[in-house]
């Protein structure tokens, strides 16, 4: 049986799969990982160069931050080219931004401040027919960790999930590409330390980094079942994705996202901090 590659761009050591490392070996999914932080090269064209789905990790620069993370240009255009061949792909909280960026979105840091801790995700009544999104709950519990947002998706995208502070938190581009500002992946460990560097912002809402790691304690058996039902939905998005090329349904089942939409590079100005 034919394996589907899954190319996972992690941008620092520290921000991983995690939870969500289930996508290999789930639907005949086998996941590489590629660090651009560290000189490793990124495909110009996923389809071409024989992956079947893109995942795309959260990290600590911001999204418009090319002088900071120099290869963040080069995800970009993987995005975009994974949204114009119709790759499966997701992206992770900077992976969503990039990707919203790549499509003609914009981002830029958030109004109201963070959004940290462990946090509720409401998703939309489409969300219930998504190839991606439909086993999950229709609200989400979720650790965040995030200063950016998108606060305005990408023309043609379909927003599918929102939260109490910030509407964009899931969104749809085309038929296969998704961002999400949560992370369903991450850890008690990881989230401790987001937490502690946020503990101003968290006493501004009444909270400290201790109370919400009592939350994700008490949570942890549904986090941890979130994070894999997130992993096995996106492998069997990735898996019949590959079968419908492969019997010939493609074009029906697939409509391409349209080209007018997408940036002419790939490379979108209107981001930043203000």
């Amino acid at each position: 049986m034919r394996t589907h590659r899954v190319l996972v761009v992690e941008h620092e050591r520290e921000t991983t799969l995690d939870r969500m490392s289930g996508i290999s070996g789930h639907s005949d999914c086998v996941v590489e990982v590629v660090r651009p932080g560290e000189g490793q090269p990124l495909p110009e064209s996923p389809r071409r160069d024989g992956w079947d789905g893109v995942l795309v990790l959260g990290g600590e620069m911001a999204a418009w931050e090319d002088d900071v993370a120099p290869w963040l240009p080069a995800v970009r255009v993987l995005l975009r080219q994974s949204v114009e061949e119709r790759v499966p792909t997701l992206g992770i909280c900077l992976g969503a931004q990039l990707l919203a960026m790549a499509a003609g979105g914009h981002v830029c840091r958030g109004a109201t401040g963070p959004e940290v801790g462990v946090l509720h995700v409401e998703l939309a009544a489409a969300a219930r027919d998504d190839p991606f999104l439909r086993r999950l709950p229709a609200v989400i519990l979720a650790p965040q960790g995030h200063s950016d947002v998108v606060v305005e998706l990408p023309p043609g995208a379909v927003a599918l999930g929102s939260s109490a502070r910030y509407p964009h938190q899931v969104f749809r581009l085309g038929p296969l590409a998704w961002g999400i500002q949560y992370h369903p992946e991450v850890s008690r460990a990881v989230l401790a330390t987001w937490l502690e560097g946020h503990r101003g912002d968290l006493a501004a809402r009444g909270s400290t980094p201790e109370h919400e790691l009592e939350v994700f304690d008490r949570s942890d058996d549904d986090l941890f079942a979130s994070a894999a039902l997130h992993a096995r939905a996106f492998a069997d998005v990735v898996r019949d994705a590959a079968a419908a090329r492969a019997n010939g349904g493609w074009a029906a089942q697939h409509p391409p996202y349209p080209a007018r939409h997408l940036p002419a590079s790939g490379d979108v100005v209107e981001a930043g901090p203000a």
